[in-house]
């Protein structure tokens, strides 16, 4: 599958340039306003791109010849993403719905594996998806760096699930009838009815094409299928937000964007989509896992293994697991092109394309000016309410929101590490035996036989006594982060004129807490999975120095790389990553809606409190019910959780941020506050509309993060490839690696795997470096000695330490067997023999014919040569045989 990426890489790409004269570099953004509007018709967002009445499309093309014009044209720069994808998404409530009494097939694990032989994903991606896509069998990216280290893993389950209608046909029915259905005149029947499935099929692209195509699998089974086309905004209410036990669905055409490289997806990928620990809503709620797989699931969710090889069981493990209970089946994954205007740059994200991009309001400009106004298009956008605790996880409307916030560190787009943002360094201790590795040298990484957390460390909160808690007596931790913020955290500026401070920390670490906790008012019960995921690994919170700010974060859970443990630890309390650091005053507002049963954080909880809405800070009807208790608030002078924050806000510095916020209101009509690079300055729900200004109080110089414009990513072929191998005998490869045409640096790849596959079965194995950018493949002779006579191939996935993606390349090997390959030796013996005995013969025949010559010549000479010549003419004779006979021999002739 990676052999995509780099024969997409093949095409080039484009990177706008920045010009070398010097500007002035503003502090904030580049740019002072952004507006995003909706485009869903990509034709017409190609020509408004061409016309100039548009910047970016944060989009990716879909269409062949929308792509081939954006090539094309002088005024136009594209770049790739490799981190979208589709599957299909299914209910798993049942047998029968218990809000309907219908029968649910789906709810049935057998069932859902065996859409896996249903669904040609070569078809999808060739022809639904016109080449620029790769069929996805498994939960783990191909183009992420976990899906290179068990590549060989998910070949063998590529083979099992291929294509195989028959066998689909075949498991489905059996399941059908164990359920009571029957199958008349070809069509399924349950309790007198026919099985009408409910399909939600996504219009705005290629998913309404392969939702009709699965659509039509399934009715060939004899399924009746109502298909349901409909918009995101139209679907989510229903899959994503809606009780799966009412039955108003049986599957949906899913699609995910991930924003950043993920070097972890074996730990959190089988966590996340299949059991009720990836999200609080209703769908991921009604998952039941198979034990087995949910206790594998967990682990990697919690890093709970203390060696590569414990981490790769795992993995290997939940590969298989996860296509036995199949509640996704995954379809495509994309190659994605982002277009935009030539005079626009901005950084992009090797998963996330333009949108996913976390860097994107950093460093989006014009590249002949400072300022200005620049239009971006989407799809969609405002899909669902967006709030800082529990609101939309959307990328339609992440994009913007992101823009708001200011995280503690920052994801590398192209390696998926984390940079500085707001802090300075960390130190990490790990206890002996965890694997974990540091790149970056922000981050020190030292081993530790023994990790105590102090009896005086925050470890949680008493709802009921309005208390923290700290750490038991004998609590231990498998990594402990000591992280140095920036010394003027604590001058910096919330959009609405707040000042940040240490309140803001301690009410995030309460608010954690406090809504998994059943005395809580805001207790919210599907947010308690993500929590026990979180109370499994926390330990303990100390801080160390309130100003400059230093805290030690306590945990279990270890990454293998100490930047992401850093980032964790920095980001827990400090910061979420979707929204920023969440100002206690807006959230405490939000807080005292849902506590008088108006409002609430999260989508699940708004379905079980009668009259009660999803809150949402930017439009809606949260606005005026916000209002209200932002008045009390400013009435009561209010302190949340007064007992311990009033040790670290006043009743007046309560009262000045709440009136800061009503101020904030009056003038933008919205209670969205951030502290990121922008702030929304209008939003137009209706219109689908929203515009961003330049925050010019930001702290940090345009130019911060200038250093990410083009993503290093290798260039690899084969350069050489035998004509045959031949069963046990050894064989040599030759790979040539390469980015713009010059050698990629041996020091700066991880490895190169190589994975050798024939009917025979598939040995994975190591290149060797020979010198910059040139590895060889050494094929021992056990390997070649099991592999089928005839066609194999061999894949060579290399991954750099420099980008996240891995790239491959593939090539065709002829096999001969072992008798054909002894008979081909004795063949070349034979042949060379051949060849010397045949130069023998020439040797021999040309010193015959000297000697002939010699022999006239000396017949030629008469009573008038002296004695003295004749013998001079004997010794040449003599000299031109030995050295004929030297050379007939094959030996040299011997030093003079």
């Amino acid at each position: 599958m990676l052999v995509v990426v780099a024969a997409a890489l093949a095409i080039g790409l484009l990177m706008a340039a920045v010009p070398a004269h010097a500007q002035q570099v503003p502090k904030g953004p580049w740019v002072d306003e952004v507006s995003f509007f909706v485009e869903q018709d990509q034709a017409k967002a190609i020509d408004m791109l061409l016309k100039g009445d548009m910047h970016v499309y944060f989009r990716d093309l879909r269409d062949r010849e929308l792509f081939r014009r954006v090539k094309e044209s002088p005024d136009l720069w594209y770049v790739y993403s490799y981190g979208l994808y589709y599957e299909l998404t299914f209910n798993p409530v049942g047998p029968e719905f218990p809000a309907t009494g219908k029968l649910n097939p789906f709810s049935v694990p057998r069932i859902r594996e065996a859409m896996n032989y249903l669904i040609d994903r070569n078809y999808i991606a060739s022809e639904i998806m016109g080449g620029m896509a790769v069929p996805r069998f498994t939960a783990l990216t191909p183009a992420f760096p976990d899906y290179a280290r068990y590549a060989d893993t998910i070949k063998q389950i590529e083979k099992e699930y291929a294509y195989n209608f028959e066998k689909a046909r075949q498991i489905i029915a059996e399941e059908m009838r164990k359920l009571g259905a029957e199958l008349r005149d070809g069509k399924w029947y349950y309790k007198g009815e026919p099985v009408t499935l409910i399909f939600l099929i996504r219009t705005e692209d290629q998913r309404k094409q392969i939702g009709d195509y699965v659509a039509s699998q399934l009715e060939k089974l004899g399924f009746t299928v109502d298909r349901q086309y409909k918009t995101s905004r139209e679907a989510s209410p229903i899959w994503l937000m809606g009780n799966p036990a009412d039955g108003k669905w049986h599957l949906y055409t899913g699609g995910w964007i991930a924003t950043a490289i993920d070097r972890n997806e074996g730990g959190t990928n089988f966590g996340y989509f299949y059991t009720p620990r990836g999200a609080p809503v209703p769908l991921w709620q009604a998952y039941k896992p198979d034990p087995e797989f949910d206790k594998v699931a967990g682990k990697l969710w919690n890093n709970e293994f203390s060696t590569i090889q414990e981490r790769d069981e795992l993995v290997r493990k939940a590969l298989w697991l996860s296509m036995k209970d199949s509640v996704r089946v995954w379809l495509v994954h994309q190659i994605a092109p982002w277009p935009a205007r030539k005079d626009v740059s901005l950084t992009y994200d090797l998963a996330g394309g333009f949108s996913g991009a976390r860097l994107w309001p950093y460093t989006i400009r014009f590249v002949d000016k400072v300022g200005g106004s620049i239009k971006i298009a989407s799809s969609d956008l405002l899909v669902d309410p967006v709030n800082p605790v529990a609101g939309s996880n959307w990328i339609y409307d992440l994009f913007f929101v992101r823009a708001t916030s200011d995280p503690a560190l920052m994801p590398d787009p192209y390696t998926g590490l984390y940079w500085p943002n707001r802090i300075k360094s960390a130190e990490v201790y790990v206890t002996f035996g965890n694997p974990v590795g540091a790149t970056l040298d922000w981050v020190t990484l030292r081993f530790v036989p023994e990790i105590r957390v102090p009896e005086d460390a925050w470890y949680g909160w008493d709802a009921e006594k309005q208390e923290i808690v700290t750490a038991p007596p004998g609590t231990t931790a498998k990594a402990k982060t000591v992280v140095y913020f920036e010394d003027d955290l604590f001058k910096r500026k919330f959009h609405d004129g707040s000042t940040f401070s240490l309140a803001d920390i301690v009410y995030s670490f309460i608010l954690n807490f406090d809504r998994a906790d059943p005395k809580s008012p805001l207790y919210d019960e599907s947010y308690v999975p993500v929590f026990e995921a979180f109370r499994a690994v926390f330990k303990g919170l100390r801080i160390v120095s309130k100003d400059p700010l230093v805290i030690e974060v306590y945990s279990d859970r270890i990454y293998l790389d100490a930047e992401w443990i850093a980032y964790e630890a920095a980001s827990w309390f400090f910061t979420d990553y979707t929204y920023g650091p969440g100002p206690w005053h807006v959230v405490a507002v939000g807080a005292l809606a849902e506590e008088a049963g108006e409002l609430t954080f999260s989508a699940d909880k708004a379905q079980q409190i009668k009259g009660a809405e999803w809150m949402n800070l930017l439009a809606g009807p949260s606005l005026p019910i916000l209002a209200k208790h932002l008045d009390r608030a400013i009435q009561q002078q209010y302190i949340p959780y007064e007992k311990v924050m009033s040790k670290y806000v006043t009743k007046e510095e309560a009262v000045r941020r709440y009136q800061n916020l009503k101020n904030w209101y009056q003038s933008k009509g919205h209670f969205l506050v951030g502290n990121g690079p922008f702030y929304v300055e209008r939003v137009d729900p209706t219109a689908k509309v929203v515009v961003l200004k330049a925050f010019r109080e930001f702290p940090d110089p345009a130019d911060k993060w200038a250093r990410f414009s083009k993503p290093n990513i290798p260039e690899v072929k084969f350069a050489q490839v035998p004509s045959a191998v031949e069963q046990g005998f050894p064989a040599e490869l030759r790979l040539s690696v390469t980015f713009e045409g010059k050698p990629y640096r041996t020091a700066d790849i991880a490895y190169i795997k190589y994975i050798l596959s024939s009917p025979a079965g598939t040995s994975v194995g190591f290149a060797e470096p020979v010198t910059d950018g040139v590895w060889r493949i050494v094929l021992k002779p056990e390997e070649t000695y099991t592999m089928s006579v005839g066609t194999a191939t061999i894949e060579a996935i290399v991954v750099s330490k420099l980008v996240g993606v891995p790239v491959s390349t593939t090539a065709s090997l002829n096999v001969l067997s072992f008798k054909d390959a002894v008979l081909s030796e004795i063949a070349k013996a034979k042949a060379d023999a051949d060849s010397k005995i045949a130069g023998l013969r020439s040797s021999v025949d040309n010193l015959n014919t000297q000697l002939r010559e010699i022999n006239s010549a000396i017949q030629g000479v008469q009573g008038s040569v002296s004695l003295a010549t004749g013998l001079g003419a004997v010794a040449i004779v003599l000299a031109l045989v030995s050295i004929g006979l030297a050379l007939a021999r094959g030996r040299r002739a011997p030093a003079k």
